[in-house]
């Protein structure tokens, strides 16, 4: 372990791969796929660690990265590791006062940006930023503002200033000075409530999820290529593209997150890292061409089901040999169905689909996982260098979120609060003694905030327990539960579940206007018009029976007896969803304040519409 350093290593696999494909990419000028050889990629990180170093660029310096996902990213992520540099990732969608605050924060001085949207807000960020010296534009077309264009530089210019060999020598001597106590990243949280707080992930944390995953996922090899989907400034998606790179394994980046349904089906991938929600829209889509087969193909696809899950769920999961007649049946069921849902969603090829960062239903896992789509659901935080449990590839459990990870140390601790300990556990956040203070436990445990309960080595999640409410009745409700259920459903875009302290639950809810559209027009109700739409009465009771029906098996407290439906979603911008796509519950709970309280205002027996 000690021999390896992130400083390095990119350099060991350009020379063991040389022109075989390390990343694809589309361009930026015109839209086509090209591909970088490990040889380039490891030539073009040593030019960029040089043009650090000619800008003067020190050891334990920040660098900033505000973009989307593209190649660069990764390249100067070396480049600064070479150097004992930290590297500070900034959410793409993130708003200029959120650019500011990181900035002065962490004291970052150079800031790469990916395109105009990103390069304007960093110009007016930098007007309360006087640490900030450079703002690199990784989009050639960006044009330079007036009040910036001192400080603006193309990325291919920044990278030409490591032509010259003249600093190599440095940039070597730092790199063989990286030691693993050496501060890797500040990745700051997105916070549904108050400021973000940067994470500090040290190189030792690196090198021991590297070694992690391996043991845990020792298939992964490099034939498998992976698509980076999620942004590159998510722990999730970082940390499983270095796993990529440490593998050998191709990396195709994909540029704008509308772009990856056809992405996907172009690439044709093996594995590829994503939120529940992903998968969600998946299921709806598959299960609504499903269920428009005819009757004779309706209970063929029953029968594939049924079969699929005796397959892959009793036998296969528990590590039993299927049964000669459940193979063969298998294989029929596969080719009449299972194989041409893969092929329409693209992942035919599918080897590991890892997901996490929100709750998956487990009959959606339990779907997937029956026809034979590799999802890997999981669980992790910023604070624990992303995975802290994942399924494995026999002995997971449906309900569950995956086994322990090795190396780590799990438990229970008060409000049955998930707690971690180990070498992928933050060292704490960057500059916040007082948050650090309360985000370990005397005996050195990191509180996740989350809860939940252990069977064995299997890990459950119950609840975010800050977001846990009790009603004035004193019963617990555990919103993500509730949203997390009805989310599942296609006429179901958006729910954010309300109660605390108030005698009964309702809801906020934003319909799938394209699904309701189509019911309303099937149905004889005016579809022309979405703010006549959602106030229907026949669509509120459309809705309200669709929500009885998923939550007749919760306890009366627990269900929505009230519930608006609002057209606009919520959305990063208004500042209702976090950069991770979180509910800002106070947020919503403000902007909403006129129609939560009118759903109070009667008994919970009169429905009205909103």
């Amino acid at each position: 372990m000690a021999e390896f350093h992130f400083s390095r290593f990119i350099l060991a696999q350009a020379k063991k791969y040389g022109e075989k494909t390390a990343l694809r990419f589309k361009s930026l000028k015109n839209g086509e796929w090209q591909s970088k050889s490990w040889k380039s990629f490891g030539e073009e990180i040593k030019m960029v660690a040089r043009a650090l170093a000619k800008l003067g660029f020190k050891e334990e310096d920040k660098l900033g990265e505000f973009s989307q996902n593209v190649p660069e990213m990764l390249v100067t992520d070396f480049a600064m590791y070479a150097n004992r540099g930290v590297l500070v990732p900034i959410y793409a969608t993130s708003s200029v006062s959120q650019v500011a605050y990181i900035i002065n924060d962490s004291g970052l001085k150079i800031l790469l940006v990916g395109e105009q949207v990103q390069y304007d807000k960093a110009c007016e960020a930098q007007k309360d930023c006087p640490g900030l010296e450079w703002i690199v534009a990784i989009d050639p077309s960006i044009r330079f503002s007036e009040q910036c264009k001192d400080m603006s530089m193309y990325f291919t210019d920044f990278m030409n200033l490591g032509a010259s060999e003249e600093l190599e020598e440095l940039v070597e001597q730092r790199r063989q000075a990286a030691n693993e106590q050496d501060l890797a990243a500040i990745l700051y949280t997105s916070g549904t409530t108050g400021d973000p707080k940067g994470v500090m992930l040290i190189h030792e944390g690196y090198n021991w999820a590297m070694f992690n995953h391996e043991q845990r996922l020792p298939s992964l090899s490099d034939k498998d290529v992976s698509i980076a989907f999620l942004p590159l400034s998510h722990v999730f998606e970082r940390l499983w593209s270095y796993l990529c790179l440490y593998t050998g394994i191709e990396i195709v980046i994909n540029l704008r997150p509308a772009d990856i349904q056809q992405t996907v089906k172009e690439i044709k991938p093996t594995c590829m890292c994503s939120v529940p929600r992903f998968w969600e829209k998946v299921y709806i889509a598959v299960k609504e061409k499903l269920d428009s087969y005819p009757p004779l193909m309706l209970g063929i696809v029953a029968w594939a089901l049924a079969v699929g899950k005796k397959h892959n769920i009793d036998c296969l999961r528990q590590n039993i040999k299927p049964s000669a007649w459940l193979a063969l049946k298998y294989k029929v069921a596969d080719k009449l169905i299972f194989s041409k849902v893969k092929r329409t969603i693209g992942i035919e090829n599918g080897h590991l689909f890892p997901t996490a960062g929100a709750a998956l239903s487990d009959h959606i896992a339990l779907f997937f996982r029956s026809i034979g789509i590799p999802i890997t659901y999981g669980y992790g935080l910023t604070e624990s260098y992303a995975t802290v449990c994942c399924y494995d590839y026999t002995g997971y459990e449906i309900g569950s979120i995956g086994s322990i990870m090795p190396n780590l140390e799990v438990r229970i601790g008060e409000d049955n609060e998930i707690q971690l300990k180990g070498a992928t556990v933050t060292k704490g956040y960057y500059n916040k003694p007082e948050a650090n203070a309360a985000a370990f436990t005397e005996d050195g445990f990191f509180r996740t905030g989350d809860a939940g309960y252990l069977k064995g080595q299997h890990l459950y999640l119950t609840e975010r327990i800050k977001d846990l409410f009790k009603t004035s009745n004193g019963k617990y409700i555990a919103p993500q539960q509730i949203e997390t259920l009805l989310t599942s459903d296609m006429y179901f875009e958006q729910v954010a579940v309300i109660g605390d302290q108030r005698n009964y639950v309702t809801a906020i809810i934003v319909p799938n206007l394209v699904a309701l559209r189509k019911y309303a027009q099937e149905n004889n109700i005016p579809a022309d018009n979405d703010d006549a739409l959602v106030a229907d009465e026949r669509v509120y009771k459309f809705y309200e029976s669709r929500i009885a029906k998923h939550q007749a098996n919760m306890a009366n407290f627990e269900r929505i007896k009230k519930f608006t439906l609002i057209k606009k979603g919520f959305t990063i911008e208004a500042g209702e969803l976090t950069n991770t796509l979180k509910l800002r519950r106070a947020i919503i709970y403000q902007k909403y304040a006129a129609q939560i309280d009118a759903m109070y205002e009667s008994s919970p027996e009169t429905f009205v519409v909103k």
